[in-house]
C-alpha cells in the first residue's frame, strides 16, 4: 500500500506543477516548498533542541497557539519549528512571533519525510486536529520522536473506520497521546483499539478567551461607530452578501455596518460597495475621512477582524451558505454577542451547539435574515440574553491548553 501511496503522491506532485501555472494559490503552493530544506539546513543547527507543531492551515495554527505558547514557557532553550500545508496558513502568519522557523510543510514522500526530520531532529512533535501524512508519521515512529494529536477529532465517514482503511488506521499507530475534543471522538478511536486517549476539548476556546486580555482597541472603528448600534460581517461571502446588501440598502433601523469580506480582491471589494446605497467607504480610504458620517464600513484588509468583533452589538459570521460551512464563531462569541449565520453549520460543534443554545440564529433566506436583524436591533433584552449566552458557553468550555500541558509535563 505503501508504494501505492508514493507512486500517487509523485503523480500528483507533477500534476501541482501543472496546475501552478494557471492557479497563483497552487503556485504559493509549489513555489513555498522549493527552498524549505536550505532554510531548515540555515535556520537549524545539529545541536538544537527542537520542537515541531504542524498546522494544516490558518485555522489550526490559530487552535494550537495556545499549546505553542505554553510549550514555548515550558521549554524556553528549545527552537520551535511550524509547518503549514496551505498557503492560506502560511502566507497570512509566516511572520509570526511564536515559531522560530516557519516553512510549508514539504510533500509527504518518503524522502522528503527522512530529510526533514534529519533536519529538524524533534524531541516533541505535535499535528493540530487532524492531517495524518504516513510517510512522516512512519519516519518518526521509527525514530521513537513522541508525537501527539491536540484538539483532535474523529468523524465516522474519516476512512480511519471503513473497511478499506488499514492503511491510514496503521498510521495512527505513531502516535504517543490523543488529545480529542469530544467524547464520540474518543469512543470512534477506541473501536480501533487505542486506550492513550484523553477528551481535552477545543484550544480554541483558550485562544478565544486570550483575546480579551489584548488590547483590541481601534480608533478608526470608534470613530465610525461612535454611540450608534453596529452589526459587524465577518469573513462573508457573495451568497451571504446577497441577502445582507438587501438588507443594508432596505433598512430604516439607525444601524451601521462593518463588512470584513472572506475574500479583499479590489474587484470584488468594488463590486460590493456599489451594490450598496448607503453611504459606503473602504478601509483603504479612510485616512483624512469623518469616518462618522458613514453608515457602512468595507474592511479591505485582512488581520484586523478579531479586534473589530469588540465593537460589534451584534455578528454574522459568513460561510454558512457554501462548504463545509460557517468560519470562525467563537471569536465574536467570546465578546458576548448574539450571532448570526447561514444553514450549513452542522459540521462545526461549537456552531451546532450555539444553535441549540439560542445564543446563535440561523438563517437560510431574506426573510429570515430580516427577521432575526430587525429583533435584535430593537429588543435589547433579547440581544443581551443571547449575547450571554455565547459568552458562557466560551467560558465553560475553556481550559484544553492546561489539560494537554500538565500531561506533557509529567509523561
Amino acid at each position: 500500500m505503501f508504494l501505492l501511496y508514493n507512486l500517487l503522491l509523485v503523480l500528483a506532485s507533477q500534476l501541482v506543477k501543472l496546475l501552478a501555472l494557471f492557479s497563483p494559490k497552487i503556485k504559493l503552493f509549489v513555489d513555498g516548498r522549493k527552498n524549505v530544506f536550505e532554510t531548515l539546513a540555515n535556520q537549524i543547527n545539529p545541536g538544537d533542541q527542537t520542537i515541531w507543531f504542524h498546522a494544516a492551515s490558518l485555522g489550526e495554527f490559530e487552535q494550537g497557539l495556545p499549546v505553542m505558547e505554553g510549550i514555548k514557557q515550558a521549554f524556553p532553550t528549545h527552537k520551535i519549528i511550524l509547518t503549514f500545508f496551505s498557503p492560506s496558513g502560511y502566507e497570512v502568519r509566516k511572520n509570526n512571533t511564536i515559531a522560530d522557523v516557519t516553512v510549508y510543510l514539504p510533500l509527504d514522500t518518503k524522502s522528503n519525510a527522512t530529510l526533514f526530520l534529519k533536519l529538524v531532529h524533534p524531541e516533541l512533535v505535535f499535528f493540530i486536529k487532524y492531517e495524518y501524512w504516513p510517510n512522516y508519521l512512519n519516519e518518526l515512529k521509527k525514530a521513537a520522536v513522541k508525537t501527539y494529536l491536540i484538539s483532535g477529532i474523529f468523524r465516522e465517514n474519516q476512512a480511519f473506520f471503513k473497511w478499506y482503511g488499514g492503511f491510514y488506521r496503521n498510521a495512527l499507530k505513531t502516535f504517543d497521546y490523543f488529545f480529542v475534543q469530544n467524547e464520540s471522538s474518543k469512543k470512534r478511536l477506541q473501536s480501533l483499539g487505542y486506550q492513550n486517549i484523553k477528551i481535552s476539548g477545543d484550544t480554541r476556546f483558550d485562544r478565544v478567551v486570550s483575546i480579551l486580555e489584548r488590547d483590541n482597541s481601534l480608533d478608526f472603528i470608534q470613530q465610525f461607530k461612535a454611540d450608534s448600534t453596529t452589526i459587524v460581517i465577518g469573513s462573508s461571502w457573495p451568497k451571504d452578501e446577497s441577502l445582507l446588501v438587501n438588507f443594508i440598502n432596505q433598512t430604516n433601523k439607525e444601524v451601521k455596518f462593518i463588512i470584513a469580506p472572506h475574500n479583499i480582491k479590489a474587484e470584488q471589494i468594488q463590486e460590493l460597495k456599489n451594490s450598496i446605497t448607503k453611504k459606503t467607504i473602504l478601509f483603504s480610504e479612510k485616512e483624512n475621512q469623518s469616518l462618522a458620517d458613514f453608515q457602512v464600513f468595507i474592511i479591505d484588509t485582512i488581520g484586523i477582524l478579531t479586534k473589530i468583533y469588540s465593537y460589534a452589538d451584534i455578528a454574522y459570521v459568513g460561510g454558512g451558505f457554501g462548504n463545509p460551512g460557517v468560519h470562525n464563531i467563537l471569536e465574536p462569541a467570546t465578546f458576548g454577542i448574539p450571532i448570526v449565520v447561514g444553514p450549513n453549520y452542522s459540521h462545526f460543534a461549537e456552531a451546532t451547539a450555539l444553535v441549540n443554545m439560542e445564543g446563535c440564529i440561523s438563517i437560510s433566506r431574506q426573510t429570515e435574515l430580516d427577521d432575526a436583524f430587525n429583533n435584535l436591533i430593537s429588543n435589547t433584552d433579547i440581544r443581551h440574553e443571547k449575547g450571554h449566552i455565547c459568552e458562557t458557553f466560551v467560558q465553560m468550555n475553556k481550559g484544553a491548553t492546561d489539560i494537554i500541558l500538565n500531561h506533557i509535563r509529567n509523561n
